[in-house]
């Protein structure tokens, strides 16, 4: 049986002890294992392998043989509670031991949980577990995490008190990260607040969140929005030494610039215009694109994306021959220049 992603959901938190098996399948493997870990954690609770109710196999195993599946499942345990037998990283190769383990499964045998890359409908592992009467099939894609998924992780670190604006920031910081760096950031942020039991803060957020480049980025950003020129040329040479390349510091530009614009030229003013923007900007980050909109005015902003719309030009022209990045570096200085003149 098929379920649906939001099926799937509740079916992570409550999983039927009774049923054979689960198929958890997609391309980012990082996503798959989060799921997987939940599943497991929920069908057999604190000490599973300790008390071997958890046996765990390689797919690749299953090819030479076959029997080590059913037998797993088989197996009698020492200690009472469900059994799961775990295959990871299953290929098709491992299809006939699924096969035959579904044939001969019964009530009171160890439950199949499977992991697998991207499947095609056509695939041997998926029809087997779509087509069984007691198992699921899941598939998990590259979809920012929902309100709920969020919620989960929040309580699984005890992470509480969390007031709209905080809540806001989090559920935005989950679409910008990966699952795995998201569920490291919120068991640091659970570690941050322990002890103390206010409400959790933006900056508690920004302590705590990974940095990247994508923040060394910002920086450059701001030191230029902010008329800074002095400061460019180290900032240009650390985002260069991370492999940033000089047309990826050119969109970023224009994209910050472009932000600025749209609050400093909305009609009810700078102020209304950053409130508009999605998605929403929060603290800090939002405090200062207010500034720099409202020091700026949309006609300078105006000229600062004209003069980036030509450094782009230039860097994408066959005929260019200088050296790309003090071509985008001589425009952050200029644009920086545009910023304090009157």
């Amino acid at each position: 049986m098929k379920l649906s992603p939001r099926e799937a959901e509740g079916y992570f938190a409550k999983p039927d002890a009774g049923k054979a098996g689960l198929l958890i399948y997609g391309s980012d493997a990082m996503r798959v294992a989060l799921k997987r870990q939940q599943v497991l954690s929920a069908l057999l609770g604190e000490g599973a392998e300790e008390e071997m109710r958890l046996t765990r196999m390689p797919g690749g195993d299953l090819r030479g043989e076959p029997a080590l599946l059913l037998d797993a499942v088989k197996a009698v345990g020492f200690f009472p509670g469900p059994r799961a037998v775990f295959v990871e990283d299953a290929t098709d190769v491992a299809a006939p031991a699924i096969i035959t383990a579904f044939e001969d499964w019964a009530t009171g045998d160890a439950q199949i949980i499977v992991t697998a890359g991207q499947l095609k409908p056509s695939s041997k592992i998926r029809k087997a577990f779509e087509s069984h009467p007691a198992a699921y099939a899941v598939g998990i894609y590259d979809d920012p995490p929902s309100r709920a998924e969020v919620e989960r992780v929040l309580a699984q670190a005890g992470v509480n008190n969390i007031p709209p604006d905080a809540m806001s920031a989090i559920t935005e910081l989950a679409t910008a990260i990966s699952p795995g760096d998201f569920t490291q950031t919120i068991e640091k942020l659970s570690l941050y607040k322990r002890g103390d039991d206010t409400e959790l803060a933006l900056e508690d957020i920004e302590a705590c969140a990974p940095s990247s480049t994508e923040a060394a980025l910002d920086d450059v950003l701001n030191v230029v929005a902010e008329g800074r020129a002095g400061e460019i040329s180290p900032l240009i040479r650390r985002l260069q030494s991370q492999g940033t390349n000089a047309v990826s510091l050119c969109i970023g530009a224009t994209r910050h610039f472009r932000t600025l614009y749209a609050c400093a030229a909305d009609p009810g003013g700078a102020a209304q215009g950053v409130g508009k923007l999605r998605p929403p900007v929060y603290g800090k980050r939002r405090d200062r694109i207010l500034r720099q909109a409202q020091g700026w005015g949309a006609p300078k902003l105006q000229t600062a994306l004209t003069v980036l719309t030509d450094t782009d030009l230039s860097l994408r022209s066959a005929g260019q021959t200088a050296p790309a990045m003090a071509l985008v570096e001589r425009a952050m200085i200029r644009l920086a220049m545009l910023a304090k003149s009157r």
